[in-house]
């Protein structure tokens, strides 16, 4: 364990929470610009559709090949190399003259933007104490959040008041001057260097599969992600064909929705501190059924009702995330932290993109413009969590010691 000041420690957590904050909003932001991108390179919305599935594919590759020698380099090392790759594909983005740029523009960016929030992860189990695991992930994760309340109106601003290239040159600045800061903030993390030496690629696939323990917590991180992906891509469409919210009315939602989760990944930390992880996923977790249901089923509401049901929904899903990956990580010892991490991060993406594919499948437009199935995907969802749930109470920790 890499030890840190009090203030050093503060400092590590927020230049972390930026690396998350700026690849976060570089994945969320080409979605609200999707309109404008297919009209100016006259697209169909197959062809946006594959620019954002080709991040989720390529991350999920990357990750996977990372993760048998992810363990052999300094982590403080692999976040500036990843760091520095992945601004260069902002720039790309933003200078994009064509779409076949941009989609490979994309699938170079979710090259290193899975590796770098598996890396992020991996830094905090391994430099901050058990005590404290909880409290820290939930400040990194919160600005997942802070990227929908603050980050997505602002791109969407610079958007129309220059050009869809700007949101992209102003995120490659703040990548910049993240990854500027992390060479500082972020200390030297070699301690899993050793043992992870000591493991030839297929050693180190058979150590990280071969463990039951670790397939029950990547089958709980896949359950809550594939929950999660089934309900988050129709949440936009459901509200306006079937609820009645109008366009101009949605950002209403999603501003307090992601207010409500920014404030509550900050609590379900403490609380995982306070009264333990497995205890606290199973609160949350059982509280996203019921908002999922909500949401899934919720009929023509005033707006009030609508961000009610957002609220809800965007508090618990990634609420839950947070004593989550504190299970995760006392699942692996450190020597494979940085390879699980990894690992993990490839089948989170793959689970997200058989839950939109599956989602995709069930919903349908009905003769009057509305949305038919959602209720249905709202169940399948309930059922996953309600899985994820069975398999926390069976994630042990890596070292012999009571949770």
């Amino acid at each position: 364990m890499t030890a840190l000041s009090q203030r050093g420690e503060r400092w590590l957590l927020a230049t972390l929470a930026g690396v998350q904050f700026a690849t976060v909003l570089d994945f969320m932001m080409l979605m609200p610009l999707g309109e404008g991108l297919m009209r100016l390179f006259a697209l169909a919305p197959t062809e946006f559709g594959l620019l954002v599935a080709v991040y989720m594919v390529t991350a999920a590759a990357t990750g996977f090949a990372m993760s048998f020698v992810v363990d052999r380099f300094d982590r403080r090392a692999m976040l500036l190399a990843l760091g520095a790759g992945f601004t260069l594909t902002t720039i790309l983005t933003a200078t994009a003259q064509g779409y076949a740029w941009l989609l490979v523009a994309r699938a170079t960016a979710g090259a290193f933007g899975g590796v770098l929030f598996a890396t992020v992860l991996a830094i905090v189990g391994d430099a901050i104490p058990e005590g404290r695991r909880g409290r820290a992930l939930g400040a990194v994760m919160s600005a997942s959040s802070l990227a929908s309340i603050v980050g997505i109106p602002l791109s969407l601003w610079l958007a129309a008041h220059f050009s869809w290239r700007a949101p992209f040159f102003a995120n490659t600045l703040l990548c910049a001057a993240v990854f500027a800061a992390a060479f500082r903030t972020v200390p030297r993390i070699r301690a899993h260097m050793e043992a992870a030496r000591g493991h030839a690629p297929g050693a180190r696939l058979a150590a990280v599969f071969g463990e039951p323990n670790h397939l029950r917590a990547f089958g709980l991180t896949m359950a809550l992600n594939f929950s999660g992906f089934l309900i988050v891509p129709f949440i936009a469409p459901y509200f306006i064909a079937n609820v009645g919210i109008t366009e101009a009315q949605l950002p209403v939602t999603y501003f307090f929705g992601g207010l409500a989760a920014f404030a509550f990944v900050r609590l379900a930390g403490r609380l995982t501190d306070l009264h333990g992880r497995r205890r606290v996923f199973t609160w949350i977790a059982a509280a996203s059924t019921v908002a999922i249901l909500v949401v899934t089923h919720l009929p023509p509401v005033p707006l009030w009702g609508a961000v009610a049901a957002q609220v809800l929904l965007m508090s618990t899903f990634p609420g839950r995330f947070v004593p989550a990956m504190a299970i995760l990580q006392g699942a692996v010892a450190p020597a494979l932290r940085g390879s699980f991490m990894s690992f993990n991060a490839a089948l989170q993406q793959l689970s997200a993109g058989i839950a939109s594919f599956v989602a995709a499948a069930m919903v349908a437009r009905g003769a009057g413009g509305e949305l038919t199935g959602f209720g249905a995907v709202g169940w399948l969802s309930v059922l996953a969590t309600g899985f994820a749930i069975v398999l926390a109470a069976r994630v042990r920790r890596a070292a012999a010691r009571p949770a």
